[in-house]
């Protein structure tokens, strides 16, 4: 079908998805960039010199003499005109009304900043990008806080938080689950959050948010549950394990933590992500090219084994591969724990389980077995479910899915 919208029209559609802080977020997207690049092209420029014996730089990636001038020259005059236009940005948002900087969002942006979070939200958060997500709970389109939480009147003393996956948001549930939660005398909360940062940053993050809604909620919160899907899974252990070392008050609340297609063992696509740096590492001319790959985030990275704690990642390269070395963190005593698995495969074998899974997570992972006792969950037969024909996707919008949570929910804590 022939569009009939006119370019002027389609420019305010483009148009409505900005924000004046956009600008300076390029700006500082595109100085890192041109500094990504110089190095790699640099670094390939050694590696060629190095095989004629020329001598390199500081580092080994680095050349010297009048070519290292010239690199050194633009790093410099990168860092000059990327400075100087993110502070005249800043001034010129200064003078603006809040409400044209902070734009209404829409769907589409959201989704554009969320991959873009999952992918490099680390290095967004380090460098303070505008484009950074900073963790959230939402309630019907809004952002809870402490002050907005004593104001809500359509409440529940039964919370359910749903917690998205990487390089998605909170607008990326459906309203089917929503819908089916609150007409069974539940409140939906979502979270959003930078999927590209550290599992047990999140994870400290996530447990000073709950902390909040326990604290503020209008009514007793007697009955919480943690509605998860994939890595959103891992952030919420995280959570529950620093928060029970800390001794918070929200863990006393919490009464159910649900898992759908989470890589509670890791995701082969990671472990595949550090061959790849393996192999580009073997040769002086590909080399440089290595980090292209390493800039994947570290929420990303820790997806290999499934870190959840400080420990795993702190003090190690962590584009460097080493064997599975996580600290074990078994499932809270007392929370009824459910997973939820995926296979694309018609039926269950070896090859389908290991190998395809849901399309991105293996259904042993998403189940929590392992074959080390140390790190197998044990989650119980009859908390487990595994749906054939499904993808992972496909675990955010199913009526099937939601029958068998409710079923769940519905049933008396064991």
């Amino acid at each position: 079908m022939i569009s009939t919208k006119t370019p002027r029209q389609d420019k305010k559609q483009s148009v409505k998805h900005l924000r004046t802080t956009d600008a300076r977020a390029v700006v500082q997207l595109a100085t890192a960039a041109t500094h990504n690049v110089t190095r790699i092209v640099e670094g390939v420029h050694q590696s060629i010199w190095s095989t004629l014996g020329a001598p390199a730089g500081k580092t080994k990636e680095q050349t010297r003499g009048v070519t290292g001038f010239v690199f050194k020259s633009i790093h410099g005059i990168t860092q000059l005109l990327g400075t100087a236009a993110d502070q005249a940005l800043t001034r010129i948002e200064s003078l603006l009304p809040t409400d044209v900087i902070e734009a209404a969002n829409s769907p589409q942006r959201e989704a554009v900043l969320a991959a873009l979070n999952g992918v490099m939200g680390d290095r967004l958060e380090e460098s303070k990008n505008p484009f950074a997500t900073q963790m959230a709970l939402h309630y019907q389109g809004e952002i809870l806080d402490a002050h907005s939480m004593t104001k809500i009147t359509s409440h529940s003393s039964k919370v359910v938080v749903l917690i998205h996956g990487l390089c998605m948001n909170d607008l990326q549930w459906t309203t089917l689950y929503s819908d089916a939660l609150t007409a069974h005398g539940y409140t939906p909360i979502f979270l959003r959050y930078n999927t590209g940062l550290h599992i047990s940053q999140n994870g400290a993050l996530l447990s000073q948010q709950l902390e909040t809604l326990v604290q503020n909620w209008p009514v007793t919160l007697s009955d919480l549950t943690l509605l998860t899907h994939s890595l959103g899974g891992l952030v919420s252990r995280s959570a529950v394990a620093q928060a029970q070392h800390q001794n918070s008050n929200w863990t006393h609340a919490l009464k159910r933590l649900i898992f759908l297609g989470t890589p509670h063992h890791g995701a082969p696509l990671e472990r595949a992500g550090s061959w790849v740096d393996v192999v580009l590492g073997a040769t002086p001319y590909s080399a440089p090219f290595k980090k292209l790959g390493q800039l994947r985030s570290a929420g990303i990275t820790d997806l290999r084994y499934g870190f959840l704690t400080e420990q795993d990642w702190q003090g190690h390269d962590r584009f460097r591969r080493r064997p599975d070395r996580r600290t074990p963190t078994p499932l809270p005593i007392g929370v009824a724990c459910y997973a939820i698995a995926a296979s694309m495969a018609s039926k269950r074998s070896p090859l389908s389980d290991r190998l395809i899974g849901d399309g991105l997570v293996p259904l042993k992972s998403a189940l929590g077995q392992h074959d080390d006792k140390a790190l197998d969950l044990n989650i119980p037969k009859s908390h487990q479910h595994i749906f054939y024909k499904t993808n992972h996707m496909a675990l955010l919008n199913s009526p099937e899915v939601m029958q068998i949570l409710l079923q769940w929910m519905n049933t008396a804590r064991e």
